[in-house]
């Protein structure tokens, strides 16, 4: 709303909304988070199987491989998901406009008893809908914002959503390898430097949540702690039998 709009007695609307539909936010944060707990488990059921031998070089290419395919894996997923899903609402789009066209008092109709229902009169309601439907493609995006809950100008994009979680995976898996690249000779270090940054990564996502920062950073390391700790055993396990 304008300033010159507002009524003078009313104070302005001062606070700001997180975006949380945005097609980048979802694929970034599951990709980082991902990542981080994917490959760390596997580096340390690679570390579990392979201490006999004395050498980390499978673990690293183990991390490398992990790193690699996890990424092309995510972002392979988003971009069918995120497109199959973009192709459905512009098919669904497409069919108000076409029934906008063919049946225009009717959607009009259909469109003033919606805003009737949220408490709005309905002669004011009806003289909405007529003003809405004077335009075309006013009416289409508001019919398939108010029926869909889509922005026919605003939906997700395949190509941002398979970038971003390629991005965030590789950003998220390459955290614990670093210590392996740098000459750490056991997981610890990687384990290490991987639960911080998930402790990093929940207190993060907890400014988009009702949950406090410490709780969410905590819940996210305990998590990859024992995703970690579990493939380590099962490593030490299979290891021992194999070796």
């Amino acid at each position: 709303m304008s300033t010159d709009a507002r009524t003078p007695d009313v104070p302005p609307v001062e606070h700001e909304h997180a975006d949380v539909t945005g097609g980048w936010l979802r694929p970034a944060v599951f990709g980082a988070m991902d990542g981080l707990v994917s490959n760390v488990a596997l580096i340390a059921g690679v570390a579990g199987g392979t201490t006999h031998l004395g050498d980390t070089s499978p673990v690293v290419l183990a991390g490398v491989a992990g790193l690699v395919g996890g990424a092309f894996s995510m972002a392979t997923g988003e971009y069918v998901s995120v497109a199959s899903q973009s192709e459905a609402a512009a098919l669904e789009v497409d069919k108000e406009r076409r029934e906008i066209l063919r049946n225009p008092a009717g959607e009009a109709a259909e469109l003033a008893e919606m805003y009737v229902a949220k408490g709005i009169d309905a002669r004011l309601a009806a003289e909405v809908a007529r003003q809405i439907h004077a335009d075309l493609d006013n009416a289409v995006s508001v019919h398939a914002r108010e029926e869909l809950g889509v922005d026919p100008d605003d939906l997700p994009s395949p190509r941002l959503a398979a970038a971003s979680s390629f991005a965030s995976f590789a950003v998220g898996a390459l955290v614990p390898l670093v210590p392996y690249l740098l000459g750490a000779t056991t997981v610890v270090p990687a384990v290490a430097v991987t639960l911080l940054a998930l402790f990093v990564c929940g207190a993060v996502v907890a400014r988009v949540t009702v949950r406090p920062w410490w709780y969410a950073g905590l819940r996210q390391a305990l998590l990859g702690a024992a995703s970690a700790g579990i493939t380590f055993v099962v490593g030490l396990l299979v290891g021992a039998s194999v070796g």
